[in-house]
């Protein structure tokens, strides 16, 4: 761990140098989907770190709560996928066999050791050639610790790196008698992100809870509509009616390839018309699928479809694509 570290700082130092970049608004921005994903295990403080130094746009924070109403930063609600949970706490799964972070104090949850994304069936790593699963030292940690590690980067260098948090699964936690939305913006709101104006974007595939951020909660913040189906497509005009830009699938861009070159649905142009700005998810190197290269991945979708945005596990990629 001490040798990650290190270089860390290292690309730290260098990163310090650059000037601040123009306002993310007004150009393509480079969100790091996770942290840094590609290289170091998913949200992970050392993968928010590492991400800073490459000089990122955004870093994504996806939010659960915990059995204490602590915002962790994770991407589901379960936990068996990312720790050793079923190791430490075998008799906490429920009758579905999975555990989740709501069952457990945030105090619990510091208990657990990160890794590598993997089944939890079968223990078999997602990414093989990502970071070795079982290695290292990483653990979970909550929203406001990310927050002030990214406040605290942005005073010692001077940079203005924003913040693009996650509302997950609403419902099930509305379910489970929490309201993870009111806890999500009193904690942005006590950091100073109150509009659109301060570097945070807020994320939710659930549309009815993003609505109501807007209509009900009365946020100003700039709101990103998440979508995972195509057909979702149809309700652009309403998404309009609340949200500041969509984040689609990649795959929704695409129509099909023809003489080597890529046609596009009109979802792009047409969220572009209704002033909604675009941030695709997820550009990996190591899962091209349709594509002959990441770079073919790039031009693609930020070029020549002219995407606003794009959610990377790579960010160095593209932060070096777009110089």
């Amino acid at each position: 761990m001490k040798s990650i570290l290190l270089f860390l700082i290292g690309l730290l130092f260098i990163s310090c140098n650059e000037t601040k970049k123009q306002s993310p608004m007004n150009k393509k921005i480079v969100i790091a989907h996770r942290g840094a994903s590609g290289y170091l295990p998913e949200h992970t403080m050392e993968a928010k770190a590492m991400a800073y130094a490459m000089n990122v746009d955004y870093i994504e924070q996806d939010l659960v709560l915990s059995k204490d109403n602590v915002p962790i930063v994770i991407h589901d609600i379960y936990l068996d996928d990312v720790t050793d949970v079923a190791t430490k706490f075998t008799d906490r799964k429920r009758e579905d066999n999975r555990y989740y972070v709501i069952d457990f104090t945030f105090e619990e949850l510091q208990t657990l050791a990160v890794s590598e994304r993997f089944n939890p069936k079968t223990g078999e790593q997602f990414y093989k050639n990502r970071f070795p699963k079982g290695k290292g030292n990483f653990k979970l940690h909550s929203f406001q610790q990310e927050i002030e590690l990214i406040q605290g980067l942005n005073k010692s260098t001077g940079k203005n790196i924003g913040i693009y948090p996650e509302i997950k699964e609403p419902e099930f936690h509305k379910k489970e008698g929490k309201n993870l939305t009111e806890i999500v913006l009193k904690i942005l709101a006590d950091y100073g992100y109150k509009t659109k104006k301060d570097n945070c974007i807020l994320q939710c595939f659930d549309a009815k809870e993003l609505e109501s951020i807007r209509k009900e909660l009365k946020s100003d913040l700039f709101l990103v509509q998440l979508m995972e189906f195509p057909e979702e497509a149809k309700n652009l005009k309403h998404f309009a009616t609340y949200a500041d830009g969509i984040g689609p699938w990649y795959k929704q861009i695409l129509d099909k390839k023809i003489n080597d070159k890529w046609e596009f649905t009109s979802l792009v142009l047409d969220a572009h018309e209704l002033g909604l700005k675009v941030h695709p998810y997820t550009f990996r190197a190591d899962q091209l699928d349709e594509f002959n290269s990441f770079e073919e991945m790039m031009q693609t979708l930020l070029i020549d479809a002219n995407v606003d945005g794009a959610f990377t596990d790579f960010p160095d990629k593209i932060v070096e694509f777009l110089k």
